[in-house]
């Protein structure tokens, strides 16, 4: 359910494990240079193009793609990233956390997103923090949610652009927790048509689709709680990577963390409720099955008892004798004998609904 990319049993600390061909896309190196009145985007060929932090702006630069550990080498050397940090981007599926280093704060984040099918993709997100410069390393360059962030840094003087790297992996941090929103939205829609589904025809489908929610469910629980501590550690950072105002924004994403959780457990509250709706349906619809039945069951047990009674057929001397069988050799037995049958029917029924049994 969880993938986790891990090194070898046995294998060294910090040692980059490359990926198998075709399992990663190639690198694709994007670097934005801004302050207040500046803003250069551009995309970067090579790791030696790419400048040393100043501060005279802001730079973030941003790899797609795990396709190259030399590239990853190549960058670690050359912004003197940590080996284990660098070993734990290519081990992707790690849980979100915070480690400070020497040199700059390692931050670990998980991406959650719908693709175009709706179905729930997760993306691990590393971030590297320096001084006016912000390093971030995704697993491929298809889909981010960093658009509005990008657009918000080309839309003129604005705030962020008065702003230090740190608040830059706030703004980051914040779009990819707020993009869970919309993912829950949706998933709490298809939680309500399911419910009228349930409560109008239950089938084994409604099960089966109960779990893939649950499950869905999971995923969100297990990347979103931890993501509440990586924003909780970093508004209690004490490496001066990042400022007061930065932190007083860090808590309105906790707050949001805060509400996804409460958002989560209530769905899993309903799916747990639903699961619990289809059992009682179904075992409604068999007691109903169950009632019918033994009705039937009922009406044909004198009937069975009269008609297994005249199919003896126990004659003697042309029915002289005072034992033999009633009626056999009238003219009129046979319907008397179903007219038996159906007043028997007719009584059953009228007490079976006087009772509500039917």
């Amino acid at each position: 359910m969880f993938k986790m990319r891990y090194a070898d049993p046995g294998t060294a600390p910090a040692t980059l494990t490359p990926f198998a061909p075709g399992e990663a896309s190639e690198p694709v190196l994007t670097l934005i240079e801004y302050n207040a009145e500046y803003l250069n985007e551009r995309t970067v060929a090579t790791v030696a193009e790419l400048p040393e932090p100043d501060e005279s702006c802001v730079r973030w630069i941003d790899m797609s793609g795990l396709g190259s550990v030399e590239v990853l080498k190549a960058l670690g050397e050359k912004y003197d990233l940590h080996p284990l940090a660098l070993e734990d981007v290519l081990h992707t599926g790690q849980r979100p956390k915070t480690e400070p280093y020497d040199q700059h704060l390692f931050i670990v984040g998980q991406m959650l997103y719908n693709d175009e099918e709706g179905i729930l993709c997760t993306e691990q997100i590393s971030f590297f923090l320096r001084p006016n410069l912000l390093i971030t390393i995704q697993e491929e360059a298809r889909n981010d949610v960093f658009t509005p962030v990008r657009e918000r840094l080309r839309g003129g003087k604005r705030f962020i652009r008065k702003q230090g790297a740190d608040y830059l992996a706030y703004a980051l941090l914040d779009a990819m927790i707020d993009h869970c929103f919309p993912a829950l939205e949706e998933l709490g829609e298809a939680v309500e048509e399911l419910e009228n589904v349930l409560l109008s025809n239950p089938s084994p489908d409604c099960v089966r689709t109960l779990h893939e929610f649950r499950r869905t469910l999971m995923v969100f629980r297990r990347f979103v709680w931890p993501e509440r501590d990586v924003i909780s550690a970093l508004m209690h950072d004490e490496s001066g990577l990042i400022a007061a105002q930065t932190k007083v924004y860090l808590r309105d994403c906790y707050d949001h963390t805060i509400q996804i959780m409460d958002l989560i457990e209530s769905y899993r509250d309903i799916t747990s409720g639903l699961l619990e709706m289809y059992l009682s349906c179904v075992s409604m619809r068999t007691n109903e099955i169950m009632r019918v039945l033994t009705v039937v069951s009922s009406i044909f047990i004198p009937l069975t008892f009269v008609a297994g009674l005249y199919g003896m057929n126990f004659d003697f001397e042309g029915g002289k004798m005072p034992w033999n069988m009633p009626e056999l050799h009238k003219p009129w037995g046979y319907m008397a004998c179903l007219g038996v049958m159906l007043a028997i029917s007719i009584v059953q029924v009228l007490f079976f609904r006087r009772k509500k049994w039917l």
